[in-house]
């Protein structure tokens, strides 16, 4: 079969600007600090409310995936749900996460959109599978606009478990359509540049967190060493969903792709605080330590599952995810037992760079073999 190529719209990467300050907002939620550690609440609604976003942004663009053509009809709905992302970043207080009221409503709105959408490409499509698709699109987003709406109006515990369902079966249910998605599948590549653009803007936020330590009065030899765990990390990222993945995956429903990257955005959250916590006094030690390294690694977990799609070629070996896992148990052990900013920062420079070298050498010489054939 041969490859689709779809380019990535313009109005895609203007819808994304939206999102640069969503995850620029819901991240506060993490900074809050209760006797020197995030609580179980902030990082449960953390979640949720990342979830909430990032399942709105996939489902749109597996909707523009398919059957996006850049009408004035497909703007229109890009502008309206940019205006809705903008006031949802703003209508939760990062202080007190037990006011969801205005959020859940405006994300149940969201949803509604989205619903409306698929209902009228419902009519527009010809053949009966894509009819399906918008159908059972239609009735998800109905499903996940109705429990947000109604938990938002009781605004209560029993209206947040209505929420967290209507929310839960929008992001498991695409799992449900594997039949209808292998006989209209996305487009693999597109999907996956969009993806890869979503990841560097979520990498931005990082950035911005690792920035504390560039200033006057703060910078030293150890933000060389902070920024360089940031940039090892993405070269990381980048190598395996640019060098090493097949982009030629004709018949590949894009699901687990998709997963995959719901726990690189979580793992890249939890780097960014562990980066930002690591030279607190008033944060604890040995958290900002287990932040830090559980994000990098489900980081690699994420990698290491993505690789499903790599080329038959860059096929990942049992001893090299050995080899990854132990240097990230024995770099947060090593934290673990001495836990000062400099080996904290050191150590994990180390470790990240030692898990992009070994990645890189594993794959390097069939990289140039193809490149010399």
């Amino acid at each position: 079969m041969l490859k689709q190529v779809k380019h990535v719209s313009k109005i895609a990467l203007f819808y994304d600007l939206v999102f640069v300050y969503m995850i620029s907002k819901t991240t506060e939620i993490l900074h809050h600090l209760e006797h020197g550690l995030v609580s179980p609440t902030s990082f449960f609604f953390f979640a949720l409310i990342v979830l909430i976003f990032i399942n709105s942004w996939m489902i749109q663009t597996i909707f523009t995936n398919r059957y996006g053509k850049g009408s004035w009809g497909d703007i229109a709905f890009y502008i309206i749900d940019m205006m809705i992302v903008l006031y949802m970043s703003n209508s939760f207080d990062t202080n007190n996460l037990r006011e969801m009221r205005i959020l859940f409503i405006s994300a149940g709105l969201l949803s509604f959109t989205l619903c409306l959408h698929y209902l009228i490409n419902y009519f527009q499509v010809s053949q009966q599978i894509d009819k399906k698709i918008s159908q059972t699109y239609f009735v998800i987003l109905l499903i996940r606009a109705l429990s947000l709406i109604i938990g938002g109006i009781l605004d209560n515990d029993p209206g947040l478990i209505i929420a967290i369902i209507g929310v839960l079966i929008s992001w498991l249910a695409p799992i449900l359509t594997k039949n209808e998605s292998r006989q209209h599948p996305i487009i693999f590549s597109h999907l996956l540049e969009r993806l890869n653009m979503l990841i560097v803007i979520i990498f931005g936020e990082t950035i911005i967190g690792v920035a504390e330590y560039f200033k006057v009065d703060t910078f030293n030899f150890y933000s060389i060493l902070i920024f360089l765990v940031v940039g090892f990390l993405f070269f990381a990222y980048m190598w395996q969903f640019d060098q090493l993945l097949d982009e030629n995956q004709p018949d590949a429903s894009g699901d687990l792709l998709i997963y995959v990257h719901y726990l690189i955005i979580f793992s890249i959250s939890l780097i960014t605080v562990g980066l930002k916590f690591i030279n607190e006094k008033e944060a604890s030690s040995y958290f900002a330590v287990l932040c830090l390294y559980a994000g990098i690694g489900l980081f690699y977990l994420g990698l290491g599952l993505a690789s499903k799609y790599n080329k038959k070629q860059f096929t990942i070996p049992a001893s090299l995810v050995i080899a990854i896992t132990m240097i990230i148990l024995s770099g947060c052990l090593i934290c673990l037992y001495w836990p000062d900013f400099g080996i904290i920062s050191t150590v994990t420079c180390l470790a990240t760079f030692l898990n992009a070298f070994i990645l890189v050498h594993h794959c390097l010489p069939d990289i140039k073999k193809g490149i010399l054939s």
